[in-house]
């Protein structure tokens, strides 16, 4: 890394400058539009970073405004996010798929004066909060469809933001070094957000020194490399856009590409072939599912060759991991299977030229973990949060192991608390919420930022996280469980993709599922089981059995006490526009006991069926009830008590 990014004085803004100055020519980044990939060199960044400031300052942007960000991945909202940036004022990202309620929210608590948006669909949702806040004074917008020659007062183009900034800065020449010498390390770079599982989303001020510091840290441990070739497609309001394609771009030089819709981020993924990458656990499932699945539909050869290779491939990972090496002949057996298998599969996913592959975010399924490595892929377990800017510790490529996310990154320390909590200190940790005093108190205490994850330490240093410490809970009996540990052992299967997990202070454990549409489809159109609908789907009493296997399996490893007696197959997924779960899929338990508390009910009173009536909110932001018979199945007693997992 250059001096710049090692130094403390360094600040996101004169990073960019000296890739501009030192590498001008070289590729920026991507984006493809109508099927053509667009590119931007590093001056062309940098210039339209500089435009952009100059065309928001002359709007009236000033330090520590906050500036909306909203939208899908693309160029101009990374340019006025760092617009923004050069001119002290705060870029806050939204989830484009925010309901006009939850914007609103994000809006008046930080006061927004300035919108980003990406399109029509974004512009019409911030003009019709207008009505409730009116201290929103300008819209700027990227996509021209449906706006141009049509806005209205207080809505620009970006392109015509631009060109007032450029206009600005050949008039006044001094501006443009200005511009760059602004920012400080200590000022804060990005306003993101809490999940808000239990009340309205915190603010998190993340600062140029934090994030740079996490960037040098994990880039020291091997995290990631300069030059590297990154998709960006993750939401730009979560930590690891941020991150990935803003801080770490700019400090390692990648090559940041830009799939042309959500909806084809597979398809440009191939094309791009990232030498990073990194996703949930969840798509790499969905991931996993779809090679099954393409696999099952492919010819008789393929299907053979598949069945002979991956599980020697798996068999032989699995041994690597235990610390055994192959011998020579099954060094031949696998180099043949790359050629004709795992090479192939990799090419497919658009992974073959990924040498370094990261999941994070919750734990991942032995099987889905075992799968990608064995493919050849360095598939690997990280841990941070938004509060420590997401890179915290990781595992390194010779110390992989199934159940831990591996040591802390340079510079970075981690100790367990005497209650079992996850504690973190490092320059990457955060200063403090944003207009929280009090939760910032209770999160930073003497020098250490108390995460709110339960784990331990191993004896070689690898840190395991076992779940939320305030998601510790009892049965009425006094048996202790943490409901997100054991959802996450039945989410590792395929077929199921949501599941809540309930039973403190009751007398037993029952569950919520919500099966995976593609996967428990593909399933049943195999067995030649008929369905019509996703509710249809769910209640089919070999789905049932399906599921009922699922929860003996991991019954299996769960002491008697907190192992789960009964469960529901629910007639609809969680939906985050219903409030059930967060943009990122954490549930919301006091929703979810609210809106299926006649299920729950149902289930502790020993009923074998229910009647339920379940909220859903349109698309359109209106609601309606969605009515529906629901089985209630027992699963059997496994009989003597195991240790937990």
């Amino acid at each position: 890394m250059r001096r710049e990014t090692i130094t403390g004085e360094a600040h996101l803004v004169s990073v960019l400058a000296a890739n501009a100055r030192e590498h001008g020519h070289e590729i920026a980044m991507r984006e493809r539009d109508r099927g053509i990939w667009q590119e931007y060199s590093w001056q062309t960044y940098l210039e339209r970073v500089l435009c952009a400031a100059a065309g928001l300052e002359a709007l009236g942007v000033a330090p520590d405004d906050k500036v909306l960000i909203v939208g899908d991945n693309r160029p101009a909202l990374y340019f006025g996010m760092l617009g923004a940036i050069a001119l002290r004022a705060v870029p806050s990202p939204a989830y484009p798929d925010f309901t006009p309620e939850q914007l609103l929210g994000q809006i008046e608590r930080e006061g927004v004066r300035f919108a980003l948006a990406e399109d029509q669909e974004q512009v019409d949702k911030l003009l019709g909060l207008r009505e409730q806040y009116a201290g929103l004074e300008w819209i700027v917008y990227d996509d021209p469809r449906g706006l141009a020659g049509n806005t209205p007062q207080g809505v620009i183009a970006f392109t015509e933001l631009v060109r007032r900034g450029q206009q600005r800065l050949q008039a006044n020449p001094a501006l443009r070094e200005e511009l760059l010498t602004r920012p400080q390390a200590d000022d804060v770079a990005v306003l993101l957000h809490s999940s808000g599982t239990t009340g309205a989303p915190k603010g998190i001020l993340l600062k140029h020194r934090h994030v740079l510091f996490a960037v040098r840290s994990a880039a020291e441990a091997g995290y990631f490399e300069p030059g590297e070739t990154h998709v960006a497609y993750m939401p730009i309001a979560w930590v690891g856009d941020f991150i990935f394609s803003i801080a770490a771009a700019l400090a390692l030089r990648f090559s940041v590409n830009i799939p042309e819709r959500q909806e084809t981020v597979q398809r440009d993924l191939r094309e791009i072939a990232p030498t990073v990458y990194f996703t949930s656990p969840r798509a790499w499932s969905t991931m996993l599912t779809r090679v099954q699945v393409g696999i099952a539909e492919s010819t008789r050869v393929k299907r053979w060759l598949y069945e002979r290779f991956m599980p020697f491939a798996i068999a032989l990972e699995r041994r690597r991991l235990a610390g055994e090496q192959p011998g020579a002949g099954q060094r031949l057996w696998r180099a043949i299977g790359e050629a004709l298998i795992y090479g192939p599969v990799k090419d497919q996913l658009g992974l073959a030229r990924a040498r370094h592959a990261y999941t994070a975010g919750e734990a991942i399924g032995e099987e889905i973990f075992l799968f990608f490595r064995a493919l050849g892929l360095p598939l690997r377990q990280f841990y941070g949060q938004t509060e420590n800017s997401a890179l915290c510790a990781a595992q390194d490529l010779d110390s992989v192991k199934l159940h831990t996310v591996g040591k802390p990154f340079p510079g970075m320390e981690i100790r367990i608390s005497d209650s079992g909590e996850i504690l973190v200190r490092g320059g990457n940790v955060f200063d403090g919420y944003f207009n929280d005093p009090e939760a910032s108190a209770e999160t930073l205490r003497d020098g250490w930022l108390h995460t709110g994850d339960a784990g331990h330490i191993e004896d070689d240093g690898q840190l395991v996280v076992l779940g939320r410490v305030s998601e510790i809970v009892h049965t009425r009996a006094g048996a202790r469980f943490i409901p997100t540990f054991i959802e996450n052992q039945l989410k590792f299967s395929p077929y199921v993709k949501d599941v809540c997990v309930l039973g403190d202070g009751r007398e037993h454990l029952a569950a919520l599922v919500a099966i995976d549409w593609e996967a428990a489809g593909h399933w049943a159109q195999e067995r030649g089981i008929a369905y019509t609908s996703f509710a249809d789907l769910s209640q089919q009493p070999r789905v049932y059995d399906l599921i009922e296997g699922l929860m003996a399996a991991v019954n299996g490893k769960l002491p008697e006490a907190t192992q789960i007696r009964r469960f529901v197959n629910l007639h609809k997924e969680f939906d985050p526009d219903d409030g059930e779960v967060t943009r990122t899929r954490k549930l919301r338990r006091g929703v979810i006991a609210e809106h299926y508390r006649d299920i729950i009910d149902a289930i502790y009173a020993g009923r074998d069926a229910v009647e339920s009536q379940a909220q859903i909110t349109y698309e359109t932001g209106e609601s309606g009830v969605l009515k529906r018979h629901l089985a209630i199945r027992d699963v059997p007693p496994i009989g003597a008590a195991k240790a937990a997992a």
